[in-house]
């Protein structure tokens, strides 16, 4: 997959992370959009490094979507447990 696939797919796993996190994000939503650009990042480079699954061959590989997904999750509740007292 392109740089642009993964940006992409970024946008879409960080919408379904907001999804399944709901509530009020420290940075709003560009924050949490480059969150979401960022995890797909990291959770398709940790598949690929610990699990030794190649996901960067097709973009509608559920592995692909769910380590994706899983790396904007664990980015997002780690954005929120470092920065989540910093907005009131």
């Amino acid at each position: 997959m392109s740089v642009i696939s993964w940006i992409l797919l970024g946008l879409v796993a960080g919408a379904i992370a907001k999804f399944l996190l709901p509530g009020r994000d420290p940075g709003g939503l560009i924050i949490t959009t480059l969150i979401g650009i960022a995890g797909s990042f990291v959770g398709g480079w940790l598949a690929s490094k610990v699990l030794h699954k190649s996901i960067s061959a097709h973009f509608f590989d559920p592995a692909t979507w769910i380590s994706a997904i899983a790396g904007a999750l664990v980015l997002l509740i780690a954005y929120r447990i470092v920065f989540g007292n910093s907005r009131n």
